[in-house]
């Protein structure tokens, strides 16, 4: 099925303009041959008049007729132009140039001019033939003939001139069928470009500076993309609720465990596991939040981040322990920075977490994507472990305090975003995660810079 309009007015412009240049191509070339052959045929009736004067001038002697003619092919013999009269009574006369053979008569020979193709000596002819009736000489019918080569050498150049020109024609439509589809489309393509500004929050799309035939489509935009923001944060404010009101009770068992835990009790299964219900709940307001977000308008700057991030990890490092960070320069991120920052979080605690003493953020372009690294010396993982380590629920070691789930948690979130989240070794000795983030948001506008 055609969906393009580009496509669709191109070639339907085409097969209307094919259509109508073959019609008038063919409906031209019938009058130039019309024309051609009346042209034709006046030669004719020129040199049938003057042999006729002739005749009556001279009387039946040939060489007396070819002197008043006067016309040299006439005397050279299948030339291609021949006289011939043929008296009521008598033999024909005839232009030397029949030499030893003669016209055709046509039947119907009558006091008017007509025209017939006949065979000639050598081809083709196309003759002017009539019955003379003088007052003091007896009937006799006058044909002049001449060759068609002419005549088709004529129309083969007029046919030639007409296939050139309507060449010319079509191309030259073919281009004016681009220019105007272009023109006519380019207030969409304009429309297109401003529906992404709008996205973004930059401005708002003014109906009155698209043609009358789009305003209308402009004005539905408006509405559907104003409900649409709507829709998204009225989502996000319920998600924020919902966040509140479940930490609020999950934040009176956690006092109550501690109470217990105080007071002797062996309440650590039951804290781990108010622990791995607070992070679900934390993993699943996480993906109601990135769901909601307008990705299009989402932009971080990738090195504001990771510095106010890596001030915060630091402080949970030993003593001489290393976090450091390489950014490069005016790199963003098509991503919310508060979904970005618990998504580089969680690869930070991770790392802290498990590292001996060194971790190391690292942050490049690299193509359309910003490729986001965070490697630490720690033990690591083997490989056929990463894909557990990223599975929701795939705690891996339960000697270290945590839910286990920051991995998952990263992962769905930048996958949201269109983004991917991987395990690799370090070359630190650890574990590598590499996020790899799109720098183009929804509409194709770079994050960069």
């Amino acid at each position: 099925m055609m969906r393009s309009l580009r496509r669709r007015a191109i070639l339907s412009g085409l097969a209307l303009a094919t259509a109508s240049m073959g019609l008038g191509g063919v409906t031209l070339f019938v009058f130039l041959n019309t024309i051609a052959l009346k042209r034709f045929d006046d030669a004719i009736a020129d040199r049938h008049l003057q042999v006729v004067v002739a005749s009556l001038t001279a009387g039946p002697d040939p060489a007396a007729i070819a002197r008043e003619v006067a016309i040299p092919a006439y005397d050279r013999a299948y030339s291609g132009s021949y006289w011939q009269i043929v008296p009521a009574k008598g033999p024909a006369v005839t232009s030397r140039s029949l030499f030893d053979t003669l016209l055709p008569v046509p039947p119907d020979v009558g006091p008017e001019l007509a025209f017939a193709e006949v065979e000639g000596p050598d081809g083709p002819l196309r003759i002017g033939y009539s019955r003379i009736n003088a007052e003091e000489a007896d009937p006799q019918v006058v044909i002049v003939g001449e060759t068609t080569e002419g005549l088709v050498a004529e129309r083969r150049q007029v046919r030639n001139g007409l296939a050139a020109a309507f060449g010319l024609v079509a191309a030259l439509g073919l281009v004016s069928a681009l220019l105007q589809t272009s023109t006519v489309l380019r207030p969409l393509s304009a429309l297109r470009r401003d529906i992404t500004r709008r996205w973004q929050g930059e401005e708002t799309l003014d109906p009155k500076a698209y043609p009358s035939e789009v305003a209308p489509l402009v004005e539905d935009i408006n509405l559907l993309i104003q409900r649409n923001r709507d829709l998204l944060d009225r989502n996000r404010r319920q998600g924020a609720d919902l966040a509140h009101a479940l930490r609020t009770p999950s934040a009176i068992l956690r006092n109550e465990l501690d109470s217990f835990l105080e007071a002797g009790v062996d309440a650590h299964r039951a804290v781990e596991a108010l622990d791995r219900i607070d992070a679900q709940i934390l993993r699943s307001l996480a993906r109601i939040r990135a769901a909601n977000v307008s990705v299009g308008s989402a932009r971080t700057d990738v090195r504001q981040s990771a510095d106010r991030l890596a001030r915060l990890f630091r402080s949970m490092l030993g003593e001489g322990a290393i976090l450091s960070v390489q950014v490069e320069k005016g790199l963003r991120v098509a991503m919310d920075t508060q979904d970005f920052e618990e998504a580089l979080g969680n690869l930070l605690d991770n790392a802290t977490k498990w590292s001996r003493g060194q971790v190391k953020l690292s942050a490049a372009a690299d193509g359309d994507e910003a490729v986001v690294t965070v490697e630490d010396d720690g033990p690591g993982l083997p490989e056929n472990a990463h894909a557990e380590a990223l599975r929701a629920g795939g705690r891996l070691d339960l000697s270290a305090k945590g839910s286990g789930l920051g991995l998952p948690i990263a992962r769905d979130l930048v996958e949201v975003y269109g983004g991917s989240l991987a395990l690799g070794s370090s070359g630190l000795g650890g574990l590598c995660a590499v996020l790899r983030l799109p720098m183009r948001g929804a509409h194709g506008l770079s994050a960069k810079g």
